[in-house]
């Protein structure tokens, strides 16, 4: 079984943090590739970013066309129909994990993200996977993604967060709002005595059920096809599939 875990941006570090948490929960046997994206934003935490994320999210996916299953790990889910439509395995976004597995552990949840601007992001996922009665609010601790791993008060002022946002919200448990908190989940669910989820960890543990059980995504027709091939321009020239997308290369970590 082979996994592939995504970082859309292009921080090594951030990846770093992100494959100690995928291999933490991966089956026996199962090879986890993370990946950082070979271009786009430092960090996402803009439309802007966003957008700009996508081309290589994409470029990931093309370079691991063996995969069994692929992670999005950006909580924006960035490119996620895009990916399914590129890729024959599932493609799972951390968002659309973690709030699958916050779900059943009591009557709703909580997340708790790093800037304020992003909170929109965040509500548009919740309506759009079918989460909005038990999505009970979403609070953000104000510490920028590239200053998660850097801040010495990181854990506190996010334990902090994550307790208020209990409260605040009568919520049974918390999600993560950001892929580089995800070495924090643990630690944070023991300080607040509240299952704490983080969505590496969720998508790669749904990934795995799902390569278990030989569901693949991808069909002849319908939404989620292969693109019809097409001619591409500019800086995006490479991108054009006619008869497959050309080989192409992505830093594995």
């Amino acid at each position: 079984m082979k996994l592939v875990v995504i970082n859309p941006n292009t921080t090594d570090e951030m990846t770093a943090v992100i494959a100690t948490a995928a291999r933490s929960v991966a089956p026996s046997g199962a090879e986890v590739v993370a990946v950082t994206s070979s271009m786009g934003p430092a960090s996402i935490e803009s439309h802007y970013d966003e957008a700009l994320a996508v081309p290589g999210v994409l470029d990931a996916i093309a370079a691991h066309p063996d995969a069994d299953g692929y992670l999005l790990a950006c909580f924006g889910d960035p490119g996620l129909d895009a990916a399914r439509e590129l890729a024959a395995a599932p493609v799972l976004g951390i968002a659309e994990a973690a709030m699958h597995l916050a779900a059943p552990l009591g009557r709703g949840f909580s997340v708790v993200t790093t800037l304020s601007r992003t909170i929109g992001r965040a509500h548009d996922l919740v309506g759009h996977y079918g989460f909005g009665r038990q999505c009970l609010g979403i609070h953000a601790c104000e510490i920028p993604v590239l200053e998660l791993e850097s801040r010495p008060d990181t854990a506190d002022v996010l334990a902090k967060a994550c307790a208020e946002a209990l409260v605040a919200d009568g919520s049974d448990a918390i999600v993560l709002g950001c892929a580089g908190m995800a070495d924090l989940a643990r630690r944070m669910s023991a300080e607040i005595g509240a299952p704490v989820i983080d969505g590496v960890a969720a998508g790669v543990g749904m990934l795995a059920a799902m390569a278990a059980m030989g569901l693949r995504t991808g069909t002849s027709s319908g939404e989620f096809a292969r693109p019809p091939a097409k001619t591409y321009s500019g800086v995006l020239g490479g991108f054009g599939l006619g008869g497959g997308m050309p080989s192409r290369s992505s830093d594995q970590h």
